[in-house]
């Protein structure tokens, strides 16, 4: 290494970032030593100072965001006291680009002020806050660069929400992940891109979205959910683990590669709304359990075979889950079907039955989907947590592997 030219030295050890390293290398020798300051990232793992006292670790932070003249990356997982960080963004606000932070495991209860900070750094494009709490808006004002805001694990108010979005208008992609606490989310970015929003909680909430450049979309959460026309929406995912879904307005999904609606319950409306919304979709994932308004739980009505494939014309991959498949399996579902239709592009079918009640029309409706999709390549069908063991399911398992034997280069069972 002696003689390695120094821009050299410096580009080896630029290519690290962990503290502990750095520290180490930092003893070698004073050239060594001296590289530091052309460090361009550094990441405090979340045990790189166990068994110090915060005040030593809070002090070898301080040391090293100092000596990274030309800091543009910091990460800090380790335990902290929150007061610092003031000082330490402010030592690095004109060089520093993207900055991630666990704010859960900070030496205090983090208040709410203590993320005002943040709006010192005025050049980052890329944001990360772990365990913040935003019920109170914190004061960035405009973080004209921020490109990249993720959010993690927070207690959130509706007003904070909206003020750290109002922040940060150039955003291009959003996440806000595993956050309790709000009840409406009103989210206007003319450069979103790509949006994931997982809120907690069975509460009825609401979100409303107006970007015209958005391509991907992840709910979850949310009972009343509504998209402004204006979008390029090519990914959609929609679900709610408990509660129920009541309305989905998303306008037309010309562009739509991917849609996934998931829950317990959905309302009947929203379904139809879907997936008349989402008429041109290639890849369809349905999982929900049950129809119905409020407290009600019904099963899905009749679809109608024919007529569910003729306004999916464009589908390649579907996933049905249990009670879509049922309702494709009613006793009338099949009756439209004659030697002129077809099912034109579906290449791929997954099937989860967890029934084996009315096995002759989920027999035929499997049949049928052999053999009217010209370009099939694969059916699975997944038993999934049978709950009728009797003879029922003993004939209906007859029968699927008898199904399986005659169609053995596409039909699949798990």
């Amino acid at each position: 290494m002696n003689s390695v030219p120094e821009g050299v030295v410096q580009h080896i050890l630029s290519q690290m970032s962990n503290a502990r390293d750095i520290a180490s290398c930092a003893c070698v020798s004073k050239r060594w030593k001296d590289s530091i300051p052309f460090l361009p990232s550094l990441y405090f793992p979340r045990g790189v100072f166990d068994g110090l006292p915060r005040a030593d670790a809070d002090a070898a932070i301080s040391h090293m965001v100092s000596s990274a003249l030309c800091l543009e990356e910091l990460v800090i997982y380790c335990p902290f006291s929150a007061s610092h960080l003031a000082s330490w963004l402010s030592l690095r606000s004109h060089s520093l680009r993207r900055l991630e932070l666990r704010m859960d495991c900070t030496a205090e209860k983090p208040a709410p002020c203590r993320l005002d900070a943040i709006g010192s750094a005025k050049n980052l494009e890329d944001l990360k806050l772990w365990g913040v709490s935003l019920t109170k808006s914190p004061n960035w004002g405009v973080l004209q660069r921020l490109r990249v805001l993720e959010i993690v694990g927070a207690a959130v108010r509706d007003t904070a929400i909206k003020d750290v979005v109002q922040a940060c208008p150039k955003l291009v992609e959003l996440a806000l992940l595993g956050c309790d606490g709000c009840s409406s989310v009103y989210i206007e970015l003319d450069s979103l891109e790509k949006c994931r929003l997982d809120f907690l909680g069975s509460a009825n909430s609401s979100v409303h979205l107006s970007s015209p450049k958005l391509v991907n979309l992840e709910l979850q959460g949310f009972s009343w959910i509504h998209v402004n026309e204006r979008h390029s929406l090519r990914r959609l995912s929609i679900a709610k683990t408990s509660g129920s879904v009541y309305k989905v307005d998303v306008g037309k999904l010309p562009d739509l590669e991917y849609l996934s609606i998931r829950g317990v319950q959905w309302s009947w409306n929203a379904i139809s709304s879907v997936l008349q919304s989402g008429s041109e979709v290639k890849h369809l994932l349905m999982k929900i359990e049950f129809t119905g308004d409020l407290d009600t739980l019904q099963p899905f009505p009749q679809i109608d075979l024919v007529d569910f494939f003729n306004n999916h014309q464009k589908l390649c991959k579907f996933e049905i889950h249990g009670a879509m498949f049922a309702a494709l399996c009613q006793k009338n579902s099949l009756k439209n079907l004659d030697s002129r239709f077809s099912i034109p592009c579906l290449e791929e079918v997954l099937v989860t039955v967890r029934s084996p009640l009315n096995p002759l029309q989920k027999l035929n409706t499997l049949e049928s989907l052999v053999k009217y999709s010209v370009n099939l390549q694969k059916l699975v069908i997944r038993i999934s947590k049978m709950r009728n063991c009797h003879e029922t399911a003993d004939e209906f398992f007859k029968q699927i592997c008898k199904f399986k034997h005659m169609n053995h280069n596409i039909v699949h069972i798990e």
